[in-house]
């Protein structure tokens, strides 16, 4: 799905569900919340920390998908085409790193 059709179904979805979108604001301290709940599974489950009982039946792509969501409220509420910027950074990353990954010795 392009990003902008994810967009305008958040939009829809705040119109129909949300009455209207929390202020900027708000919705990056709820950005920094979900952000926070994914860190917390990945450093859990993957990383050194012992997963609590409590946190075995986090889902990971549930927490994701939060994140996704969030950033998709700030782009609409912000005015930002994220299909546009998508576009623009991979263009980017693409001419910045096309050699730089590969000459890393530390990936090999």
């Amino acid at each position: 799905m392009e990003l902008q059709k994810v967009q305008n179904k958040v939009d829809d979805w705040i119109k129909e569900h949300g009455v209207r979108y929390f202020d900027e604001l708000t919705n990056m301290a709820q950005l920094s919340e979900e952000v926070g709940e994914v860190a917390r599974i990945i450093s859990r489950r993957y990383g050194e920390q012992s997963e609590k009982e409590s946190d075995k039946s986090k889902d990971l792509g549930e927490e994701l998908a939060d994140v996704i969501f969030v950033v998709l409220c700030l782009a609409n509420q912000t005015g930002v085409n994220l299909q546009k910027a998508f576009d623009k950074k991979m263009q980017l990353k693409s001419k910045r790193d096309h050699e730089r990954h590969k000459n890393n010795p530390k990936l090999e």
